[in-house]
């Protein structure tokens, strides 16, 4: 395991919310609309605290997608300063906490009655504070297929993974690999 639980648990969240932007879809469609899209990703994932499932919350779902999304566009040094604002701005104070659900003590830095998209981003915050420590920031990946721009977290062993697991571009891109060698083989 590269890092602990609960990171990869943030980390995951904080993937799913970044691919359901338009600009990462290889269909080019918003996965985050409505309320029932909303209401998929949050049964999808576990969040303690206050949930309201309604149009605000996904407003403010949708409003910190793009900074989110912006951890992947940058270099670890480069990160950090983005990592920074989001614990500051929501005023973060980081605290030992167990509850169900998880197997050991993990740290919230957000209160749970805090809106869930400032939960969100402190809990991706303190993911990436992980990442940057273990010194691990080419682990954050966006997907090398042609048509697709969607995010992901390798932990691999050896950090090879090249393409994401949302559109099947990995069998994609060797299907067009293969097709390529054949025709030019033939020609």
């Amino acid at each position: 395991m590269v890092f602990i639980h609960d990171t990869q648990l943030a980390l995951a969240a904080a993937v799913d919310l970044v691919n359901t932007l338009p600009v990462t879809s290889s269909e080019g469609h918003d996965g985050l609309v409505d309320l029932a899209d909303l209401n998929r990703f949050l049964d999808e994932r576990v969040y303690t605290g206050r949930l309201q499932r309604d149009a605000e919350e996904l407003a403010a779902l949708r409003a910190i997608r793009p900074r989110l999304q912006g951890l992947w566009g940058v270099r670890r040094d480069d990160a950090v300063p983005l990592v920074n604002a989001m614990l500051r701005d929501a005023r973060a104070l980081p605290q030992l906490v167990s509850h169900a659900g998880y197997e050991q003590w993990h740290i919230h830095a957000a209160e749970d009655d805090e809106q869930l998209s400032t939960r969100i981003l402190v809990e991706t915050a303190m993911a990436f504070i992980d990442v940057i420590r273990a010194d691990e920031y080419d682990r954050v990946r966006v997907c090398s297929a042609d048509d697709c721009r969607s995010v992901y977290i390798d932990y691999s062993r050896n950090k090879s993974k090249r393409y994401c697991d949302t559109g099947n571009c990995g069998n994609r891109m060797n299907v067009n690999t293969y097709r390529r060698r054949k025709a030019e083989e033939t020609a």
